[in-house]
């Protein structure tokens, strides 16, 4: 593994060592390389690093690499540090593919539901006349996302895990589409780039009821009334509701797939790259 040092200051660099560190089990040799000299203004350096790399592990693995150059110069001493992600395994195709749920059931069958882990769900009925139906187009926070196209009574949205889904494009924010089944519905998701690179943001969900729709900074997108029960449906008069959010991309750089935040109180019926 090589790792380049670039002087973008004004001045020289000296006494710099660069150190290199991966996962856990990845022996690194050596740890900390001393570089010889010292660089100009604009000139590089590469320092040599051998890695052992352990058996992989089935599935999808993300690695992180860290490198850590330090050196005096005319400001004094100081450091720099670089991540590069590596990964094995292939993330899900799409979000459907990670669909864990039963979010949205038809009246006339509300069996099937278990939206908030207390077998109610989202009424069809309610939802299309607030204008989500199955595949239809859903536009927020400037993204064109999708309602799930999935028949009522089956897995719709997800329940977020820390699940892998593969997302190509550029853009600078990525939309998520969902809401929460408790107050507590908000974390953090990785996007990683194609360049090896990644970057991370928090979002929330207000409660899919009772919680203010403003709550975590979330933006409504619609509101259905009363919600399916697993006796019927029922809370006529109570909103049950679907929201937006989104985190900051770089926009310069493509984006390969998204890790999603690990709190299954977040559920997601979509997420698209907006501008």
């Amino acid at each position: 593994m090589k790792v380049t040092v670039t002087n973008a200051g004004p001045e020289r660099m000296r006494s710099l060592k660069v150190s290199f560190g991966g996962p856990v089990g990845w022996a690194v040799q050596p740890s900390v390389l001393q570089v010889g000299g010292s660089l100009a203004k604009g000139a590089s350096a590469e320092a040599t690093f051998r890695i052992q790399v352990p058996e992989r592990r089935p599935g999808f693995t993300v690695r992180t690499f860290t490198a850590t150059a330090t050196y005096r110069g005319g400001d004094g001493a100081g450091s720099a540090t670089g991540t590069r992600t590596q990964h094995s395994g292939t993330p899900l195709a799409n979000l459907a593919a990670a669909y864990n749920n039963v979010g949205v059931t038809d009246e006339s069958d509300t069996r099937p539901g278990d939206y908030d882990g207390e077998g109610n769900s989202f009424s069809a009925q309610k939802l299309a006349a607030a204008g989500l139906r199955p595949g239809g187009t859903v536009n927020a926070l400037g993204a064109e996302l999708r309602w799930p196209n999935v028949p009522s009574g089956t897995r719709d949205n997800v329940s977020a895990a820390g699940q892998a889904i593969a997302l190509s494009g550029k853009g600078g924010k990525l939309v998520f589409l969902g809401s929460g089944v408790t107050s507590g519905a908000s974390g953090t998701a990785t996007v990683y780039y194609t360049d090896g690179t990644s970057g991370t943001g928090s979002f929330g969900f207000p409660n899919w009821s009772f919680d203010p729709a403003n709550a975590h900074g979330a933006t409504l997108v619609a509101s259905s009334d009363g919600r399916n029960r697993p006796d019927g449906y029922g809370n006529a008069g109570i909103a049950y509701r679907v929201f937006a959010h989104s985190i900051p991309l770089d926009p310069t750089k493509q984006v390969e797939f998204v890790v999603l935040p690990g709190n299954g109180n977040i559920h997601l019926f979509d997420l698209a790259i907006a501008s």
